[in-house]
């Protein structure tokens, strides 16, 4: 041995360090929605919170952020084939929903605000802030998740994914779906428990 690594070592301590990491990641991402979502309970058991319907448009938001994870889904499997074009288009299509989730997120806000319903301010209230603050805080992550898939689709078109090279893919892949997951419960949490 020379003490050099081979490319196929390198690969496979990139797999299993990067992977543990994200998991890591995540579980920490789920303990801080976790926190919040508890403190939304304590705080709504004290009283004095304001009851009012989610805005319309956070069923859409839902219906895209679902959708993606299929596109994504698609992003993968097209890798797996050497379907360069398939994860090209893919990936640019699970990109755009991501811009179509947050201009949606954008104007939940605003039907909020129009019903006035504020984050801060002396007319704002605590059920009001914290919808504000769990969506915002979610709508942070997908913008990292956003900035990765926009790796993964420049890498696609440089043509360095295939069926040997999938582990950019695949990290991107688990967080969008670990977003989609965590999107989906904020909205029936927030859906139901007002």
């Amino acid at each position: 041995m020379n003490g050099t690594i081979s490319i196929e070592e390198k690969k496979l301590t990139r797999e299993k360090t990067a992977k543990p990491l994200l998991w890591i990641a995540m579980v920490s991402m789920s303990m801080l929605f976790a926190g919040l979502t508890s403190a939304y309970m304590v705080r709504q058991g004290k009283g004095q919170w304001l009851q009012f319907d989610l805005p319309q448009v956070f069923y859409f938001s839902t219906a895209i952020i679902m959708l993606s994870s299929v596109t994504m889904n698609w992003v993968l499997s097209s890798a797996k084939k050497n379907n360069y074009n398939g994860v090209r288009l893919a990936s640019v299509i699970t990109l755009l929903l991501g811009f179509a989730f947050i201009f949606c997120q954008v104007k939940a806000w605003g039907v909020l605000h129009d019903a006035k319903i504020f984050y801060t301010g002396k007319n704002s209230n605590p059920s009001g802030s914290f919808l504000y603050m769990l969506t915002f805080l979610h709508l942070m992550h997908l913008i990292a998740g956003i900035i990765a898939l926009s790796v993964v689709w420049i890498n696609s078109i440089l043509k360095k994914y295939n069926s040997e090279n999938l582990l950019g893919i695949k990290l991107c892949a688990i967080f969008w779906h670990f977003l989609d997951v965590l999107w989906i419960y904020l909205f029936l949490f927030l859906l139901f428990v007002r």
